[in-house]
């Protein structure tokens, strides 16, 4: 086991993480670059890991990548990876602002790749994360401790891990060889023979469910499909001109600054431009194939419209689901071998940030503008949330669309405050029964 020491830990080498890296990494900061560490829990980095179905596109602009935003001349742009990969040409042929998922996947690692000064570990997933304490009782930063043993202690903390997998009440009794979040869809599905005939049942109407209901024909050919949908059906989402302003960095501005009733409404409103739609084109692919299977057949998968799932049970090596119909109040029961979830992350906050707050006793977690968590004047250690911020700070935290923008507004402030601090140096510092020193 080891103890090491850095100032800036990000938990999670995802985009978002990623685009942070960047940014401090051009400040022009060399001790702050040279000083921040990323974590990332696999053994490379990928984007959607488990939903990298080959033909999955992404839903938003490759120029709203990690820095062409915030910094449109950066060497590390989608533009530069494709260049670089001899790809360019292509690209640009194929007439799309929406790369395939993989793409900007490998785009990903590229620029975790490129990266001269800060420095990211692999294989390396964070347990537990606990307060550190000056000898005048103010919070001076945090020791993370990882599932292996090792510790890293910092000042500045950022957490960009995403959030939880949501796993409705109503399936918790399932035994998990039976459920499958999307978070886990091409891990699970590979381990289930492909020529192994299989009841699926899909659970969800947005773009991860239909995702994983069209690519259950091709992982699991001789299977039987069931989609089941509590919405009237599958519908778009909403993509005008108009609306989509709002994802906007600019925007999030005007979105902080407006009372919490009023960002309730907006987030409410803005619903069908995420979380509850398709992507327009992949929408007519999935109608066509259906059609297909009706009219040539065979007639293999359906989808089960304005009908949710009111019990679950397995009873006789099955998985028996109660499945009530919204417009007669029927209920009838649906046998199958496995449920495959498109039910989303938990709205809450991480369960690494929930205990987090308990530890340093917040009752409720605040952010600011610049994403950082509200620990009191004193406190001389941070912790930012990146992604996790829609209530404060609009729908789009958790996208891709103000990636650029957010880091360069957490590298402001993560600059300010060490201007403000003259220290390099912390107090001894402690944690509950545990005692440290050194710099942070």
């Amino acid at each position: 086991m080891t103890d090491r020491e850095v100032g800036v830990l990000a938990i999670g080498a995802g985009p978002a993480n990623l685009a942070l890296a960047v940014a401090i990494e051009e400040s022009g900061s060399d001790a702050l670059a040279e000083g921040t560490l990323l974590l990332e829990q696999g053994p490379d980095i990928k984007w959607q890991r488990d939903l990298l179905m080959p033909w999955a596109r992404s839903q938003v602009s490759f120029l709203k990548d990690l820095v062409t935003l915030r910094n449109p001349t950066s060497r590390f742009s989608f533009l530069n990876f494709l260049h670089a990969q001899g790809r360019l040409d292509e690209f640009v042929n194929l007439g799309t602002f929406h790369p395939f998922r993989w793409e900007f996947s490998d785009y990903l690692q590229w620029v975790a790749a490129s990266l001269e000064r800060v420095r990211i570990r692999y294989d390396a997933r964070a347990a537990r994360v606990d307060p550190l304490y000056g000898a005048d009782g103010a919070l001076s930063g945090w020791s993370v401790r990882l599932t292996d043993g090792d510790t890293v202690r910092c000042r500045d903390l950022v957490i960009g891990g995403g959030r939880d997998p949501r796993v409705p009440e109503v399936f918790a009794g399932l035994p998990g060889d039976r459920l499958i979040h999307s978070a886990q869809y091409r891990t699970r599905i590979t381990q289930i023979p492909k020529d192994q005939p299989v009841r699926v049942v899909v659970v969800g109407g947005a773009q991860s469910a239909a995702e994983m209901f069209f690519a259950l024909h091709e992982n699991l050919p001789t299977s039987r499909i069931t989609m089941v949908v509590r919405s009237i059906g599958l519908q778009n989402y909403q993509s005008s001109k108009f609306v989509n302003e709002l994802f906007f960095p600019s925007f999030v501005d005007e979105f902080y600054d407006s009372p919490a009733e009023v960002r309730s409404q907006l987030l409410d409103e803005m619903r069908f431009t995420n979380y509850a739609g398709l992507a327009p084109p992949f929408l007519d692919e999935l109608y066509t194939m259906l059609y297909r299977q009706k009219m040539v057949g065979p007639q293999r998968s359906e989808v089960r419209a304005m009908t949710e799932v009111a019990g679950a049970r397995t009873e006789g090596g099955e998985v028996v689901l109660d499945l009530r119909d919204r417009l007669s109040g029927k209920i009838e029961p649906l046998r199958c071998d496995l449920v495959v979830l498109g039910t989303g992350f938990d709205s809450r906050k991480p369960a690494l940030v929930r205990e987090l707050a308990a530890r340093v006793g917040l009752d409720h977690v605040t952010v600011s503008r610049n994403y950082r968590v509200d620990l009191g004047e004193s406190a001389w250690g941070a912790v930012y949330l990146q992604g996790v911020n829609e209530e404060t700070h609009g729908i789009a935290d958790s996208l891709i669309s103000v990636l650029a923008h957010r880091s360069h507004d957490i590298l402001t402030d993560l600059l300010t405050r060490r201007a403000d601090t003259p220290p390099t140096t912390t107090p001894a510092t402690t944690t509950k029964g545990a005692t440290t020193t050194g710099g942070v």
